[in-house]
């Protein structure tokens, strides 16, 4: 008699869990290349410097000259009213007169033309607006005095000199009070020099770039005959060579090299340092950051650079 087993349950099917899915490998960063990150940086530099030239001679500059033109004004208006304004090459305590101080308010109501004119006439000078050239007696005094002033950039205060008809009067403002000058013609380089001047009178003369805008060419000269009475000429130091080559007509300043040289390499280390964060931080965290810093220095720069260029520009 065959005894039959008792079914055996089926083995329960096996449900294996599901793995959890991987993260994704992260990506590796290509091993540095010094080469494109010199490249890098050197394409910063030259877009930095770009722009700050553009930013210089369209805007800021103008700008700038604004700025400094107000500050001028409010510093000789002080003086004229205590009775201190400069009228030679010392100060009214007896000291050296800088470069760049506030001498005379000149005014051309035909052009529309209110300018504080500086002492000196380098580059750097010319920026904040017209310059008096330190070899020459002040306007209102006897002799021949010499104004500066650039033609397109920094306010560009001379643009329309060449448009003054004969006879415009020109007034200019000094400590020793107010002088009225009387056009007698522009000169461009080949004309006819004025006819020399009486001992005891006083002659003006203007000067600024002809050419097209930002290439000065050559030289223009507005010459104006005193008219009102002569003032008196403090001792002033007029030998020839007596002034410095920067402060020439179209000169521009060798000495800012250095301050050129210092810039680019604050410029060049910014832009490095911007290609190296662009690799490691982010591309939009490195852009917000560092666009500023770079525009910032490529302004400087090209501030700088400005003055090695022609004076009168």
């Amino acid at each position: 008699m065959t005894v039959l087993s008792p079914p055996q349950p089926a083995p329960e099917a096996r449900v294996e869990a599901p793995e959890p899915p991987r993260a994704p490998a992260a990506p590796t960063s290509p091993p540095g290349r010094p080469g494109l990150a010199l490249a890098g940086g050197a394409l910063c530099v030259l877009a930095a410097v770009l722009l700050g030239f553009a930013a210089n001679l369209a805007l800021l500059g103008h700008l700038q000259h604004s700025r400094d033109q107000q500050t001028a004004y409010d510093e000789l208006r002080r003086q004229l009213a205590l009775g201190t304004a400069p009228v030679g090459q010392r100060t009214f305590d007896n000291k050296p007169l800088e470069m760049g101080a506030p001498v005379a308010l000149l005014r051309i109501p035909v052009l529309g033309l209110r300018e504080v004119v500086g002492e000196g006439t380098t580059s750097e000078v010319l920026m904040s607006g017209p310059g008096h050239r330190r070899d020459t007696p002040l306007p209102g005094q006897s002799g021949t005095a010499v104004i500066m002033g650039r033609q397109w950039g920094y306010g560009s205060p001379f643009q329309a000199l060449h448009k003054l008809p004969v006879g415009t009067p020109v007034e200019i403002t000094t400590g020793q009070g107010k002088a009225v000058y009387k056009v007698t013609g522009v000169r461009r380089p080949g004309d006819d020099l004025p006819a020399p001047r009486a001992q005891g009178q006083g002659r003006l003369t203007l000067i600024t770039a002809t050419g097209g805008p930002y290439t000065p060419s050559d030289i223009l000269r507005v010459d104006a005959e005193l008219t009102t009475p002569v003032q008196s000429n403090p001792p002033r130091e007029m030998r020839p060579g007596w002034i410095s080559p920067a402060e020439e007509p179209l000169a521009g300043e060798s000495g800012a090299w250095l301050e050129v040289f210092l810039w680019a390499q604050g410029l060049l280390v910014a832009a490095l340092l911007a290609t190296w964060a662009l690799r490691v931080w982010g591309r939009w965290q490195t852009w917000i950051t560092a666009v500023p810093v770079l525009g910032a220095l490529g302004v400087a720069l090209a501030g700088a650079a400005t003055r090695l260029l022609p004076n009168l520009l």
